[in-house]
């Protein structure tokens, strides 16, 4: 009995023994499997947009095959009727062309219209031109024209610092009949009521090298929900406000690299992408930014003659069947686009590896 029920004990010592073994290489396996899988697993990857642009046709010919566009500088549509404006600087006149591109009427000299530069189009079809001074007029100011293309009267700058000197480059007009209007060199965007009286002057600051002062203001730009846009080609800036002028943030650096501004000269906004273009002169390119925060998406462009290649392109413009039509200079033509982007992912190095779950192992009494 004695004998048995030893040689019992010692198997079952043996059992227990060897189960805890078992359950330590269980372990043990468990944390190197988790090891090699998480080497296995493929790294984490950055997505990003890629743009993908898409060349629909150009604008060149004005009313006759031998008469053609000359240096456009700016271009916006008139949504109600769906007509497309272009500021015809090397003949100085606009342009009115339909939708799909066929040319219908010239605004000139027999218009009151003699050196256009840019131009607004309110919600109830009246015209807001942007004149420098020429040798029959030596005063910069608004032209307004009716629906039905009437000159209506001028606007003239006057009660705020070197006013007779200001040189108008964009305007755009607010819902509440609030004229806006960006100059050449100008520090700031003038401010005038619906009658053409001088109200105030927005004035961002913003620092450059070190040194802080009032931005200059090439585009004035107001978008359907309201916000108001200061774009500076000095500070490689756009400054972004609510329709009651309070500021709400600002985007854009300056330089000559991806993802930068050299010379920036116009803005257009998709407000169904929710993508706001800036157009840089300088670098024959157009960015995309988010329309919520400003936030750099990607870039297209460069310098070119072909389709969807500009050279030195000054402004840009969104239209309701999102298509972008682009002033582009020096190829003395209006690009119509239509640009997306498709979503891609950069592949990234994967971080330090650990195991998935910390064990503590401690040897139990009665293991040797």
């Amino acid at each position: 009995m004695n004998a048995d029920y030893q040689d019992f004990k010692n198997k079952k010592n043996f059992l227990r023994l060897s189960a805890k073994h078992y359950v330590l290489c269980f372990f043990i396996f468990c944390i190197f499997f988790n090891i090699s899988y998480a080497q296995e697993s493929p790294p984490k990857a950055k997505v990003k947009l890629v743009p993908y642009v898409l060349h629909l046709f150009d604008l060149r010919e004005a009313m006759e095959r031998t008469d053609r566009i000359s240096f456009p500088s700016y271009v916006t549509v008139d949504e109600i009727n769906r007509e497309i404006y272009v500021v015809d600087s090397g003949h100085g006149r606009i342009i009115i062309y339909t939708q799909d591109g066929y040319p219908l009427y010239i605004l000139d000299k027999d218009n009151n219209v003699e050196a256009p530069t840019g131009l607004w189009i309110d919600e109830d079809g009246y015209i807001y031109l942007c004149q420098v001074r020429t040798k029959g007029e030596d005063r910069s100011r608004i032209s307004i024209f009716d629906p039905c293309l009437k000159w209506v009267r001028d606007i003239f700058f006057k009660g705020f610092e070197e006013a007779d000197k200001f040189r108008p480059r964009t305007v755009a007009v607010s819902k509440d009949k609030k004229i806006y209007v960006s100059g050449d060199g100008f520090k700031g965007v003038v401010v005038l009521d619906k009658n053409g009286a001088f109200s105030h002057i927005i004035s961002p600051e913003d620092e450059l090298l070190g040194i802080k002062d009032k931005a200059d203001i090439c585009v004035v730009y107001i978008d359907k929900n309201n916000r108001i846009y200061l774009l500076s080609e000095g500070y490689g800036r756009c400054f972004v406000y609510d329709k009651r002028e309070n500021f709400l943030f600002k985007f854009g650096q300056k330089g000559g690299s991806t993802g930068k501004l050299s010379r920036p000269r116009g803005l257009g906004v998709d407000e169904a992408k929710h993508w706001i273009y800036i157009v840089d002169y300088m670098r024959h390119t157009i960015s995309v930014y988010k329309y919520e925060n400003g936030q750099y998406l990607f870039e297209f462009g460069g310098k070119g003659w072909g389709p969807g290649w500009f050279q030195y392109p000054q402004y840009v413009y969104v239209d309701q069947q999102q298509r972008l039509l682009v002033a582009d200079t020096f190829n003395q033509r209006i690009q119509i686009l239509k640009v997306n982007a498709r979503v891609t992912g950069e592949i990234t190095e994967p971080k330090a590896l650990t195991p998935g779950f910390q064990i503590k192992l401690t040897p139990e009494k009665g293991i040797k």
